[in-house]
């Protein structure tokens, strides 16, 4: 089997069976099987997830990171792999990202067989990206068997052609933080509206007021999103709404930024308790943390790159996106890259977390040859 048929295998196998944060059984047991079938062992420091090792030549050792979770997405795809169950798919790319890590550790056992594995290696196959932090979780609950000097991941990018690597030292992805507003008004008959505090009429504020904090509170030339996810309210048709509900994200990349974002919204908070007389509330779950690469890193990053002859781009801004791949740099330096995969002359111009995404299975071959790459030239 060629590695681009391992590519094209396993990648859309696992691309017919997508499962959610935490819930992906079926994905974690396609990976035990693969790697007990190459006899390599392996922990499970969550009930989903895997964690595997694999001896080298020197006493350092070095880790490699591939999510496998999928998203609460309905696929638009008319492929023969799509995906088996309904509002479940493999929308941000996780299916290649697992099936690239799975043909690296194919390749590192073909290397120690022949006495040529350089390093030691972790790979780490880890669940709930999406949500709830599956890292933080993983590295909360694992301790690793020998020090881990560098971490490297990877993401697929379909904004970015075929051939190309974004990368940035520093931050190359925002931070990601919840937050939601509960609203608890005062019921009354439609017919004595006026007796009643209606939560709708705090919601129409707050969505209003949240939509112009980018605009007239924070710095024009940084990028950030504050954006309204979710809102409902109401009990019943002639009912003035006594509960409502709104949550949202906010990405960003600028600390202080963030700290601006959070005072707003609590002071909106604040203020429409006052114009309306509703008890409202607000809360934040703190996400993910940007990614930040490690500068001391870069010059083996560039090494391999410039082994595999693709185009390396050196990113002016962050993306906007939450990644979880963030926590890492707890457990060592990491750096994080993203691989371009739009086709246009293919049809693969589906963005992420939509239910067009797709791609072609060589780009999961050049992520297996950067991550050997590195591997020899730490």
């Amino acid at each position: 089997m060629t590695d681009l048929d391992f590519a094209v295998t396993h990648r859309r196998l696992l691309h017919q069976i997508p499962e959610t944060s935490m819930e992906e059984v079926q994905t974690t047991a396609h990976i035990i099987r693969f790697l007990d079938e190459l006899n390599i062992p392996y922990e499970r420091p969550l009930k989903t997830g895997v964690v595997a090792y694999m001896d080298g030549n020197s006493d350092r050792t070095f880790a490699f990171r591939a999510d496998i979770d999928a998203l609460p997405i309905h696929e638009g795809n008319n492929v023969e792999f799509r995906s088996r169950t309904d509002n479940r798919m493999h929308a941000c790319g996780h299916d290649g990202h697992t099936t690239a890590l799975m043909l690296f550790v194919q390749r590192c056992r073909i290397l120690k067989e022949r006495g040529a594995l350089p390093h030691n290696v972790v790979f780490i196959f880890q669940p709930s990206e999406e949500t709830a932090a599956g890292a933080d979780q993983l590295l909360r609950s694992w301790k690793p068997v020998a020090k881990v000097e560098a971490v490297f991941g990877i993401h697929l990018m379909p904004d970015e052609d075929e051939g190309k690597v974004m990368l940035r030292d520093g931050a190359i992805t925002a931070s990601a933080t919840e937050y939601r507003f509960r609203i608890a008004g005062e019921s009354s008959h439609v017919a004595s509206k006026h007796q009643g505090i209606s939560a709708v009429e705090v919601l129409m504020h707050l969505s209003t007021q949240i939509s112009q904090l980018q605009h007239f509170h924070l710095d024009g030339l940084n990028r950030n999103i504050v954006h309204i996810g979710s809102m409902n309210a109401g009990e019943a048709i002639n009912t003035v709404a006594s509960r409502g509900y709104l949550e949202g994200t906010v990405r960003t990349y600028v600390p202080g930024d963030l700290k601006v974002i959070k005072d707003r919204l609590q002071l909106l908070g604040e203020t429409a308790e006052t114009l309306f007389g509703a008890e409202v509330n607000v809360t934040f779950n703190e996400g993910y943390p940007p990614v930040m690469n490690d500068a001391s890193l870069r010059n083996t990053v560039d090494e391999a790159l410039r082994n595999m002859k693709v185009e390396a781009v050196d990113k002016e801004k962050p993306y906007l996106f939450g990644e979880d791949f963030s926590f890492y740099n707890k457990l060592a330096p990491s750096y994080f890259v993203f691989f371009g995969s739009r086709n246009e002359d293919k049809g693969y111009t589906g963005g992420l977390h939509t239910s067009t995404f797709n791609f072609d299975e060589k780009v999961l071959v050049d992520v297996a040859d950067y991550y050997e790459s590195i591997l020899n030239s730490l």
